[in-house]
């Protein structure tokens, strides 16, 4: 099938936006590349440094130096259900790897805190900066320059962009992501959600909500709605980083298990020491960032990924744009209903054919591209395959040609919209973007008087008063990565669910952003320049008329006069200090726009 022109187009104006940054990254690359393994230029004392904890038989292979030496980076810790089950990757990978005479070791461990512990505490003002302390953390465990490829392992929200961003730094390494898998499904998402509103207007106590909640985040692997964990391993997959099929495939399986061993083989014959060098530089180039962002649309992922993809992408020397990512969702079909765009979970996605039925449909609609260099092999072809547990032995087979449950996964010629779960906003109050999947067509345009808040807990609080039935754009505003880290603002989905489902015309509008699995109430986010950062939206006051425009990509202050005014001068303090937030005073100075990705690493 012939490439879509409009993707053409866009993949185009991206190498040519990113034609110098990227030849240096390439130059790096290629340079660090003809040094060769890296361990035969160290000294005697610092190998023996290097492997004196090994077991004897790997000793004697690691001083060689002839045979593949795996570094294993690892976001293990057993608070979070989606990398518990990484406690016992290490060892199995080993023994793989030994199993091809080849050794790997534990590199090193980067942080991983978890959002769904940290949602509307002071902790997830630390959360998107999380995601530059993982890959510097990450750069110091290859830092120690003993490795031929590199397995990283992770799943949640910050840790597979920040382990991208340092395995695009470290150009030279092939890299392979690890998966662990989601949970089971447990309670369904939508009674989920329907006990968290009851909460909010008092019909239920904390008991019947901490019950549902329970039930709903049950066991070990990934939550199973389609937040932003979800959307990495669905990114992972697109742009050829995971093993074909190995994103939704649950823990603690014997095909959980396999995938896992052939990942640490595969790692084994893609280094420079064999025919096969797969260098990370060459995997993430712009063809396949292209691929990832149509990923996101076809599936309505997370709104976060927005802001991570820019970031990753300026480690491989990539320039991306919030219209690049506008430009792809007005081409891409939205072919995935999954929770909180509708009633299925991950489990039931793949169950329906999951992400190679989505990857072999989008290449025959010419919506991706499929001549890329992958972990796998040349060509995102390979990636319509699924693994299969035959008899023992993993392999890999052609996946289903049609959906098998069109409530969850529809084809490209009959999707559930012909347009992607993205839009770009972008008016006199700055750019902005929306996640449009899961909100009606008569909810994407509001125009309604704006009550200001500095603080998620206000809200919360006029909500409870009574102040915010009637039509409102909620403005919460000192809310970026200057100001406060840029923390989500999921906790508020329910309160503004309420107040929509009252019969209201309800927006929230903000420079922070929203959980990945952002809901039904229209809800412009990162908008750009952030409010301490000279933006439009720093001068705002209550009852101007602002309108926020989805459909015609818009977001415009109505009322005249409002850029003559003096910005509001908030009392910041309190996000200075506490749980940590004191050490990353120098993150929010040194904080780029959330057009740019809001990161300081790049």
């Amino acid at each position: 099938m012939t490439l879509s022109p409009k993707i053409a187009e866009v993949t185009d104006r991206i190498i040519a936006r990113s034609e110098t940054t990227r030849a240096a990254y390439l130059d790096r690359m290629r340079r660090a590349a003809e040094d060769g393994p890296v361990r035969a230029h160290l000294s005697c004392g610092n190998q023996a440094h290097a492997y004196a904890a090994a077991q004897e038989g790997d000793k004697e292979s690691l001083a060689g130096g002839r045979a593949p030496n795996i570094g294993i980076v690892t976001a293990y810790n057993d608070m979070l259900s989606a990398h518990q089950p990484f406690e016992t990757f290490p060892a199995r990978i080993k023994e793989a790897a030994r199993a091809r005479g080849a050794t790997a070791q534990v590199a090193g461990g980067v942080p991983a805190m978890c959002d769904g512990v940290t949602q509307g505490q002071p902790g997830m003002e630390l959360s998107l900066f999380s995601r530059d302390v993982i890959a510097l953390s990450a750069g110091v465990a290859l830092s120690h320059n003993c490795f031929d490829s590199a397995l990283y392992l992770g799943v949640c929200d910050k840790i597979v962009p920040g382990l991208v961003i340092a395995a695009a730094t470290f150009s030279h390494i092939p890299a392979i992501f690890v998966p662990a898998g989601p949970m089971t499904s447990g309670l369904p998402n939508d009674e989920k959600s329907k006990v968290r509103q009851q909460f909010a207007t008092g019909e239920v106590g904390r008991d019947k909500l901490m019950e549902a909640e329970m039930a709903s985040y049950h066991g070990p692997g990934t939550c199973t709605f389609y937040g932003t964990a979800n959307s990495n391993q669905m990114l992972m997959e697109f742009m050829g980083l995971h093993l074909p099929g190995a994103s939704f495939v649950n823990p603690n399986t014997p095909l959980r298990e396999a995938l896992t061993d052939a990942a640490a083989e595969r790692a084994t014959e893609i280094t420079a020491l064999g025919n096969d060098y797969r260098p990370a530089g060459e995997v993430l180039d712009e063809k396949a960032f292209v691929n990832g962002i149509v990923g996101l649309m076809a599936t309505g992922g997370s709104t976060n990924l927005v802001l991570h993809l820019p970031a990753m992408a300026r480690a491989a020397g990539i320039i991306l744009d919030p219209s690049d990512f506008a430009e792809i969702s007005a081409v891409t079909p939205l072919m995935a209903r999954v929770y909180p765009n509708g009633l299925a979970d991950v489990n039931h996605f793949h169950a329906a054919g999951g992400l190679g039925y989505m990857i072999g449909e989008l290449l025959d609609a010419g919506l991706l591209h499929e001549d890329v260099v992958t972990i796998a092999g040349d060509g995102l072809a390979r990636y319509r395959q699924e693994p299969k547990l035959i008899d023992g032995a993993l392999t890999w087979a052609d996946g289903t040609g049609e959906s098998l449950n069109e409530k969850i996964l529809r084809p490209v010629a009959d999707p559930f919209q012909p347009t992607g779960g993205l839009a770009e906003l972008n008016g006199n109050l700055g750019r902005g973007i929306m996640k449009v999947s899961s909100v009606a067509a008569d909810r994407q345009v509001i125009e309604a008087p704006v009550a200001i808040f500095h603080d998620q807990g206000d809200v919360k609080k006029a909500f409870r008063n009574g102040e915010l039935n009637r039509d409102v754009v909620v403005v919460v505003r000192f809310q970026g990565p200057k100001a406060n880290g840029m923390p989500e603002l999921h906790s508020l989905t329910p309160i503004l669910s309420v107040v929509q489902d009252r019969g209201h015309k309800v927006a929230l509008v903000t420079d922070g952003r929203m959980s990945g699995a952002s809901g039904k109430v229209p809800a412009a986010i990162h908008v750009a320049p952030e409010a301490l950062d000279g933006g439009l939206i720093g001068k705002l006051q209550d009852g101007d008329i602002l309108r926020v425009d989805a459909q015609n990509g818009t977001l415009d202050v109505l009322t005249e006069g409002v850029a003559d005014r003096s910005p509001a001068t908030p009392d910041l303090s309190a996000n200075s200090f506490g749980i940590g937030r004191e050490m990353f005073e120098t993150f929010r100075q040194m904080a780029g726009p959330a057009t740019a990705g809001a990161g300081i690493v790049v």
